[in-house]
């Protein structure tokens, strides 16, 4: 304290007694001891009224005036404060004047009364604490039990306390070790707080006083503190309202947007409205939310279908289904309630539906009468909006029993609307974004046929993550000539639309060179160089296998992958094929080696991505030893086969990374199934050439296609006896799901289709072999060229 004798800003020892239910002292802290006089271990116990003798109670700031001694005796039921004279002996000078403050206590513990006090001499004058602005603060390391809570719950106390300001005090107390008592000239805070609970306790227990004199006869006037306290009655409803209208739409929050999946989306807000806040419920959506077309442009019209996508009611059973099913689309005309919310994007309020107004609304229900449903009901239609466009509406109706909807109910459905229309865009953006993601994925990998000459296939692919369906791993099969199949599997380094389109680039050359029939080595060679040209970031893994199913043999070369599984069909074994494993493609400057594999009959293929058999933490050779069990195991069918690999392998260690898989059957062709023929280039060969492909399609059974082939036959025959520069003409058939034919000569050159005019000697030959074969082609040979054509078999 200061010489001008004005209070100054400090701390000053605070004593902190709780009493129980009892009146009994249950905690005494060493403040009290300082103030009060006696120890703690002889104070708790005791009663309470024994060790506080105060007289002389001055109430203060609270709701009715309350002294020390009736707070001790447990009457008490509010906070309250106020000033005492503390008798420390019988001279008048030893008298110490004291301020307290009482706050009641609610909770499991024993303890129901709170009492701090301080000496006012502290404070320094005598104007009391009306002039200082008195705030207590709370030790934290006192060891009574309800020390955490009033610490925590320091700002509910003190209401014009900020949270920073009560976090600042607790932390002078931590650090000063004991209890003490800030104030301030500056802040106006009040030394009782102003709970509106206390207020209404007071005014119940007023207003029972008066209902009970009336009863005796006793009447009681009425005065200005009634009308006041009607006025605050009121406004305890309108708070109370408000309070169930904020909870209702925390609710709300905590029960819709658990999922990004829009269906599941549609349901929570539909069911999280029912039956607290309406009766029934219609979700509408526009068409292009519910068909994942991105965001709708433009605002809507009459022409505007709506799709209604949920429905949920408190009705019995069955009651709406047949007249509003769910799944159906309808427009809305201009005059209904319905357009005018979807055009303004403002909740409508139709407080009572009329026979007229129900007769309207039916119209747009054909052949099914609507209007005991809806008749003099209320209703409320809310916008599901998101960047100010209108994505869907919900329509509330409530039944005649309950209160209809008023303004702070259209208030709370803008509210709820808002916060679902939030949710539901964001489910639409994903579901949208899957959508592309998918159809991406889908465009780059190929749509595999399941039977190609010799052999049978299988495929599956399964993204890394449900968020990242777009990976760089892809598989293929290439029709070749000669019957034969290439078989790849690759995988593009990384994840996402970047490694997708590297895919795409890699997986169209890797095509188009196959075309061309280059050797697997040669092929890698080639895809390096122009990964390479592409960019430093172009780094892919690539497996290229060429089954020939007449030679009975995998011509394979290996970038960087993971080897395949042989499953021998002879004695159901597996292994791992012992491939050089080369560099990724992209590294460059390394060279790429192929081998020759000889297969039988009913042997399996096995390729796939390092994704199926890697995890975490666990070296690559379990997984590949668990990838030859699970090949091996038998299977009923090729698609049965995959499950079995893909259970097996994919559910290890929380996969993350794509997986493509890749399984071939290699059939061959029995030795009847195969025709071949060696000619000499010579003119007379051609009818020897038809009559020979005759007689083999009518062995087969295939007379139908016989004239077909035959044409075809000689016109490739008779180029190549044109052009074979004196050396062999091969001719092979191959009888598979179709009819496979090749023609082979020692010319390089291949030919082209050409437009021949009616003077043209050349130039019609390949316009007949294209004009009558399924598909045909031309492809270089190690001695010359190829020139094959298919024919669909048929009998007739």
């Amino acid at each position: 304290m200061d010489g001008t004798g004005q209070a100054p800003q400090g701390r000053v020892p605070l004593a902190v007694v709780l009493v129980d239910h009892a009146g009994r002292v249950s905690h005494w802290s060493s403040g009290a001891r300082r103030l009060f006089g006696p120890p703690k271990e002889d104070a708790v116990g005791r009663p309470a009224a024994d060790l506080l003798p105060v007289s002389g109670a001055l109430p203060q700031q609270g709701p009715a005036p309350h002294d020390l001694e009736e707070s001790l005796g447990g009457q008490l039921s509010y906070p309250a404060a106020g000033r005492a004279r503390l008798d420390t002996s019988a001279e008048p000078r030893d008298r110490i004047d004291v301020l307290w403050w009482a706050y009641p206590l609610v909770g499991p513990g024993p303890e129901r009364l709170l009492v701090l006090a301080a000496d006012a001499r502290r404070l320094g004058g005598d104007e009391g604490p009306e002039a200082e602005r008195i705030a207590p603060a709370f030790a934290l390391h006192t060891d009574f039990p309800a020390a955490d809570e009033l610490a925590r719950k320091l700002p509910e106390i003190l209401p014009s306390m900020s949270v920073s300001e009560s976090a600042r005090i607790v932390s002078q107390v931590l650090e000063l070790g004991y209890p003490v008592l800030e104030f301030s000239q500056h802040d106006r805070i009040p030394v009782t707080p102003d709970w509106g609970v206390s207020r209404r306790t007071e005014r119940k227990a007023r207003r029972a006083a008066a209902a009970r004199a009336t009863a005796l006869g006793v009447p009681s006037p009425r005065t200005p503190l009634d009308d006041a306290e009607d006025a605050e009655d009121a406004e305890d409803i309108e708070y109370a309202a408000v309070r169930d209208r904020l909870e209702f739409l925390n609710e709300v929050s905590g029960r819709i947007g658990s999922s990004l999946d829009l269906s599941r989306t549609i349901v929570e807000v539909s069911r999280a409205v029912v039956p607290r806040f309406t009766d029934v419920a219609g979700t509408y959506l526009r068409e292009q939310v519910v068909a994942g077309e991105g965001f709708p442009e433009g605002a809507p019209d009459a022409t505007t279908m709506w799709h209604r996508v949920a429905l949920e009611h408190t009705d019995e059973p069955g009651r709406w289904d047949d007249v509003v099913p769910v799944g159906e689309s309808m427009p809305f005309p201009v005059h209904t309630p319905f357009f005018q919310c979807m055009t303004s994007g403002d909740p409508v309020l139709v407080p009572y539906i009329s026979e007229e107004m129900g007769n309207a609304i039916a119209s747009q229900f054909e052949k099914r009468d609507i209007r005991p449903l809806i008749n003099h009901r209320s209703m409320l239609v809310v916008p599901l909006k998101a960047r100010n466009v209108v994505l869907g509406f919900m329509i509330l109706l409530r039944h005649q029993e309950r209160p209809v909807f008023n303004d702070m109910d259209r208030a709370t459905g803008a509210e709820l609307a808002a916060r679902a229309g939030l949710v539901l865009d964001n489910a639409r953006m994903y579901t949208y974004q899957e959508a592309v993601a998918e159809t991406l994925q889908d465009s780059m990998l190929p749509h595999i046929e399941p039977h190609m000459p010799g052999c049978d296939i299988a495929t599956r692919y399964l993204p890394g993550t449900l968020l990242g369906r777009v990976g760089g791993d892809w598989f293929d099969s290439i029709k070749l000539p000669g019957a034969r199949t290439a078989l790849v599997v690759g995988d593009v380094m990384g994840h996402g639309l970047n490694s997708a389109a590297m895919m795409g680039q890699l997986r169209t050359a890797v095509q188009t060179m196959a075309a061309l029939d280059l050797p697997p080595a040669q092929l890698l060679r080639n895809l390096d160089d122009l990964a390479q040209r592409l960019g430093d970031n172009y780094l892919a893994t690539c497996l290229y296998a060429v089954y020939d199913p007449i030679a009975g043999e995998l011509h394979i070369a290996n970038a960087g992958h993971i080897p395949p599984v042989l499953v021998r069909a002879a004695d159901g074994g597996s292994e791992l094929l012992e491939l050089p494993t080369g560099a990724p493609i992209g590294v460059g400057g390394v060279p790429f080696e192929s081998v020759r594999v000889p297969v039988a009959p009913g042997d399996r293929l096995v390729m796939c991505t390092d994704g199926l058999v890697e995890v975490r933490g666990e070296d690559i050779g379990v997984g590949l030893a668990a990838l030859c069990e699970s090949a091996a195991h038998p299977a009923a069918s090729m698609d049965d086969a995959c499950d079995t690999i893909i259970r097996t392998l994919a559910t290890r260690g929380g996969r993350k990374d794509d997986v493509a898989l890749l399984l071939a059957r290699l059939n061959g062709f029995a030795g009847d199934d195969v025709a071949h023929w060696t000619f000499d280039p010579e003119p007379a060969e051609v009818p020897r050439a038809r009559g020979l492909v005759r007689d083999q399609l009518a062995l087969w059974g295939l007379p139908g296609i016989s004239d077909s082939a035959e044409q075809i036959v000689g016109e490739l025959v008779a180029n190549a006896v044109c052009h074979a520069r004196g050396g062999p003409v091969q001719l092979r058939l191959v009888r598979s799901g179709t009819l496979l034919c090749e023609v082979e000569d020692t010319e390089h050159a291949l030919p082209t289709l050409l437009n021949a005019g009616p003077g043209d000697e050349f130039g019609r030959g390949l316009r007949v072999v294209a004009r009558l074969s399924r598909a045909w082609g031309t492809s270089r040979t190690a001695t010359g060229k190829t020139v094959w054509f298919e024919l669909s078999a048929s009998s007739r």
